[in-house]
């Protein structure tokens, strides 16, 4: 519970300032005894420390170099994630679909709706 400074007096203030330099002493020697410090410094109760975690330089090298061959093999139009045109659709396929729509709206019309909407 933190209260007012204005009302602490000197003589306590001193021993919250000793029992909290006591803590802290204890708390090193603890993370030196167990040999992590990092986790009992950590903020959450499991010790995991937020934040981003480091890679190293040769993991960052290993995945620039397969994100620039990804971009080569692109570029290049032969690789797997070549991007490729626009696919057709065949004149009968398009009318099917047509034909489908004109009775979903007739359905609609019958029915003195404005839109396909479910009711």
């Amino acid at each position: 519970m933190i209260t007012n400074l204005s009302t602490i007096s000197v003589k306590q203030l001193k021993r919250a300032v000793a029992l909290r330099e006591r803590i802290e002493k204890l708390q090193n020697k603890l993370a030196d005894a167990l040999g992590d410090a990092e986790t009992l410094s950590g903020s959450t109760p499991t010790g995991r420390r937020g934040g981003r975690r480091k890679m190293s330089a040769a993991a960052r090298a290993r995945i620039g170099d397969a994100q620039r061959a990804r971009w080569a093999r692109q570029k290049q139009g032969n690789g797997a994630t070549a991007t490729k045109g626009r696919r057709k659709m065949s004149a009968a396929a398009r009318a099917k679909i047509a034909a489908a729509a004109r009775a979903r709206w007739a359905k609609a019309k019958a029915e003195n709706r404005n839109s396909l909407a479910a009711v």
